[in-house]
Parts: structure tokens; C-alpha cells; sequence
């Protein structure tokens, strides 16, 4: 989940909601790729998810994290919940999910060498403490009791109003996972391509980095859990917008959006106030009755922005998040995926041809088969595995029209990030495929065996 936003003035013209979007045209030359990954905490010896405070907690990492390694502390209400330092957060998720939000970098090498980086000062404070930590995109056993809501006013405010919108609110805040870029555009039109071909091939991710066949310690029937949570959480603010795809759709359209997605909160000198269910539209007016006869800030829009959770995101960046949280070597696979489709034009163009005769029902179809059959999916005469294959060869094309140099040199682009997800096209068979053929050979039905096998 985001920090709360700083910086934005008051609003004085309706024009500056989609000034505040357009203001994040790039020249290509200054694109950036931003990744961000979560993952579980639990304690090695009773496999339960680590409380906020204690001997082995969240907290003791994350203080382990500011004392050892240089990270500058983030409080709320005398709180430490998160950290940052060289343009990267770490922050806290509803149930204590510990998340990466990477600095904006150049190339995937970079980006793969901030991830591991990271992993690896985790792992040194974990192995002290009796710790070990997850990525998948479903916690595997734990139930909704075993799983502590982090000391973070927003996630207060969230927890009592998801069950009021949804079914799965609460188990997307506390037992889910995952793994996203956030990438630039150079123009209007830039965006409006890429939102197009990110929310059409949102459901290739959801099938190629499904990680969630298990919950509440048995099959759950879905390759991807998570991807089924967030078909039922909050209609008003999740999906794969069809309206993306109207003619005349730009930053004024998303606009118009946003303002009808119901409030959570306002936040003021260190609070969050309650406004859930109300109007932003009435906040511009002088009429929200959280706060009466005040009207918003460019900061307060910032805010509400990171409140609207579709498959993919804009803000003054895009935000790619159909994915499910990993293992390492998908951590660096999901932002080489999206940036070789959308980085270099010859291949956004090729992946746009691909998507463009779509009709909304046909995405909407392949998203439910994602996470239902993952690579095994169906929907509207397509076959996900088809479509993967196709992506994923677009997207090495991609990177090699990129050219963006590793290793000093040695390394002339950034296609073998991919070599996982060419691993999943070529043998049809993504991460929960393999995790289920484990469950029901070598683990014996023992989901205890996910452990030691999956953790970093």
C-alpha cells in the first residue's frame, strides 16, 4: 500500500486533476522502471506469521534494517512502519506483508541488483532472529485469525469497510501478495497505448507468475487465488475498465473516473480521517462531510489516486499489477516482461495489434481463466498459453531493441530475465503448476513443504 502523499497545493481548478497525471510525460531518455515486491514473514520454528512487535516481529526487522543497513525511519502515531533510503521504500501491507517499493532505475540489471540487494539484507536479519520470509501470492496456510492488522490508520479504516463492498477485502489486505512495475509514458497517446495493452495482457501475467493454488492449508481449485480475490473485493474500484478502451480516453477520462470511485480517507497532520464511501466530486465542492466547508489538495488527490486498485494503474506513472508475488528469479522476470513489451515502440505497437480486436467481455473472460487455469486458461476462442508465448516473444524483441547493457558490458541486454517465463511458454506450465505437482508427489500433501522449498 502507499505512503501518504506531500507536496500538492490547494486545488483551485477542476483542469489541475488531469495537469497532476499529464505532469508525468517523460522524454523516453528519462524512463524508469520501478519495481515493487512483497512477501510473508513468519517464524521458522512454528511456521506463523510474524506478529508487529516482538522478539521476532516486524518491527525487530525492520529496526534491524534501519540500525544495520542504513535505512531512514518512517513513523506514524510513534510507530515504525516503514523505511527509506536512495529513492526505495520499504513499507508495511495490511498483515504485515514486508514490501520493496524499488527506486526508479534504468535497467532491469539494476533493477535485479536492488532486489537482490534488499533479499539479501532480509535474509541476514531474518537467519538472527529465527525468521524466514515468502514470496507467493497467497499465504498457503495461515487462516484470518492467525494474521495481525499492522498499526497503520489507513488499514484501520480499510479493514471495516471492505466487507461492506466485497467478499475477499480483508484477505487481499492481510494473506495476499504481490509483485509490479511501474513504468513512464511520453505523452498522452503513449499512455493511452500502454494502459490499453497493459489491461488486455494483465491476465498473461496472472497466468505466467501464478503462485497461489493453496489457502487456508488445502487446493483452493485456482492456479491463482490472489487473481480470484480481487474479482470480488470492491467492484467501484478494481477491473479491467472497459471505458480504457472508448475512443477519446486520456487523462480527462481517467479523471472522470476517479472522482466516481468512493473515498476511504483524508489524511491531515499525521491522521486519517473517515470518508469512507463519500464523494471526491463532493470534496471539490466544499461538501464532503468529513471534513465540511474544506476543499482538497493536490495531495489529497495524489492520495485518493493509490485508493483505486484496477489491474493496471495510472498515476503519474503506470502501474502493472496482475501479477502474483515470487521466488527471486520472477521478481526480476515480471518488470523485464512489461518492459519489453512497452520500452521500445515497434514492440508496443506489435503487442497493440495483437490485443486490439478484443471486445470487453473477451478480457474480462481471460482474466477469470487466468486465475481459474493459469496457462491452461480460455476465453473468447483464445488460449492463454498461445498468448503468452506471443508476449513473451514480443517482449525478448523488446529488450534486445533495447540493447541495455549488463555486467559491464559482458552482458549485452536484458532478455535473460526472461529465460523463466520462456521455461513456463515452452513447457505450458507456470509456478503453481510445479507447486502442485510437488503437493501431490514429493510433499505428500504436506503444504509445510512450501517452506523450505519456495522461501528466499
Amino acid at each position: 500500500m502507499s505512503i501518504p502523499q506531500s507536496g500538492g497545493g490547494p486545488i483551485e481548478n477542476r483542469a489541475q486533476l488531469a495537469e497532476y497525471l499529464e505532469a508525468g510525460c517523460k522524454p523516453k531518455a528519462d524512463w524508469r522502471i520501478g519495481t515493487e515486491h512483497e512477501k510473508f514473514g513468519y517464524c521458522r520454528d512454528s511456521l506463523k506469521p510474524l506478529p508487529y512487535e516482538g522478539e521476532r516481529s516486524i518491527l525487530a526487522v525492520l529496526e534491524a534494517l534501519r540500525d544495520n543497513h542504513g535505512w531512514d525511519p518512517l513513523t506514524e502515531g510513534g510507530n515504525l512502519i516503514g523505511l527509506t533510503k536512495d529513492g526505495a521504500n520499504i513499507s508495511l501491507e495490511p498483515g504485515g506483508q514486508l514490501e520493496l517499493s524499488g527506486a526508479p532505475l534504468e535497467t532491469i540489471h539494476e533493477t535485479c541488483d536492488e532486489v537482490n540487494s534488499h533479499l539479501a539484507q532480509v535474509k541476514d536479519i531474518a537467519d538472527k532472529i529465527g525468521v524466514g520470509f515468502i514470496g507467493l501470492g497467497a499465504a498457503p496456510q495461515w487462516m484470518h485469525e492467525d494474521m495481525p492488522l499492522m498499526p497503520k490508520g489507513r488499514y484501520k479504516l480499510m479493514d471495516a469497510y471492505m466487507q461492506k463492498v466485497g467478499t475477499t477485502g480483508q484477505i487481499m489486505m492481510r494473506r495476499t501478495c504481490t509483485v509490479q512495475v511501474n513504468l513512464d509514458f511520453g505523452s498522452e497517446a503513449d499512455m493511452v497505448q500502454k494502459m490499453r495493452v497493459a489491461l488486455a495482457l494483465q491476465p498473461v501475467a496472472n497466468a505466467l507468475f501464478g503462485t497461489s493454488p493453496f489457502f487456508e492449508n488445502k487446493l483452493n481449485g485456482y492456479k491463482s487465488w490472489r487473481g480470484y480475490v480481487w474479482q470480488h473485493l470492491d467492484a467501484a474500484r478494481t477491473g479491467m475498465l472497459p471505458f480504457v478502451f472508448d475512443e477519446g480516453f486520456g487523462f480527462e477520462a481517467w479523471v472522470e473516473y476517479a472522482l466516481d470511485v468512493p473515498m476511504y480517507f483524508v489524511y491531515r497532520d499525521g491522521k486519517y480521517i473517515d470518508a469512507l464511501g463519500q464523494s471526491f466530486r463532493d470534496f471539490m465542492d466544499g461538501k464532503l462531510p468529513a471534513l465540511p466547508g474544506e476543499t482538497p489538495t493536490l495531495s489529497d488527490w495524489a492520495d485518493h489516486l493509490t485508493t483505486i486498485f484496477p489491474e493496471a494503474r495510472l498515476k503519474k506513472f503506470i502501474e502493472m499489477r496482475g501479477a502474483d508475488g515470487g521466488p527471486w528469479r520472477r521478481l526480476c522476470a515480471l518488470p523485464a516482461f512489461w518492459v519489453g513489451l512497452m520500452y521500445d515502440q515497434g514492440t508496443l505497437d506489435a503487442a497493440w495489434d495483437m490485443v486490439k480486436d478484443w471486445d470487453a467481455e473477451t478480457r474480462e473472460g481471460l482474466r477469470q481463466a487466468a486465475a481459474k487455469d493459469g496457462l491452461k486458461g480460455e476465453a473468447g476462442g483464445l488460449k492463454l498459453l498461445d498468448i503468452a508465448r506471443q508476449a513473451v516473444a514480443l517482449s525478448d524483441a523488446g529488450l534486445k531493441a533495447r540493447a541495455r547493457t549488463g555486467a559491464g558490458g559482458l552482458i549485452p541486454d536484458e532478455t535473460h530475465f526472461l529465460d523463466t517465463l520462456k521455461e513456463s511458454v515452452e513447457s505450458g506450465q507456470a509456478q503453481a503448476d510445479e507447486m502442485l505437482e510437488r503437493y501431490a508427489g514429493d510433499w505428500g500433501g504436506d503444504l509445510t513443504r512450501v517452506y523450505s522449498d519456495y522461501s528466499y
